[in-house]
């Protein structure tokens, strides 16, 4: 497997398994995403389909459609992961109450919106190497 396709199958799988997490997290466990993980959402899902046909078809420049995607989504859930950790009366979601429930992981250290801020970090991530890899190689 050559690195282009290791990197966006690595980066598939990481969309992948944000994405059925954050399905099972509702539909499984019951909890009702806030706000901020709606965007979120927005931001992940298309990733796993843009990343997988990319995969499929050793697509280099996917990272010009798929960078901004994942640095949105990397800014909206850092910005949840500071309202978690910081100890205001804002609540998790741009205009109204979080109907989210804190669902604590590992003692504590993983969080939903950690969880995803990793996700989202991983898959950027790749992506910059992925355009870096493709800066130096010669254009097809």
């Amino acid at each position: 497997m050559d690195r282009t396709r290791a990197l966006l199958v690595a980066a598939t799988v990481v969309a992948a398994v944000a994405t059925l997490g954050s399905l099972g997290f509702s539909l499984v466990l019951g909890l009702v995403p806030c706000e901020l993980c709606w965007y979120q959402r927005i931001l992940m899902y298309p990733l796993v389909v843009v990343l997988g046909v990319a995969a499929v078809d050793r697509t280099p420049t996917v990272w010009r459609m798929a960078l901004p995607l994942s640095t949105f989504g990397t800014v909206v859930a850092a910005y949840h992961v500071y309202l978690q950790v910081t100890p205001s009366g804002i609540t998790c979601s741009f205009g109204g109450a979080c109907a989210a429930v804190l669902y604590p992981m590992a003692g504590g250290l993983l969080t939903i919106p950690r969880l995803s801020l990793l996700a989202f970090l991983l898959v950027s991530g790749g992506l910059v190497v992925l355009a870096r890899g493709q800066e130096s190689s010669p254009t097809r």
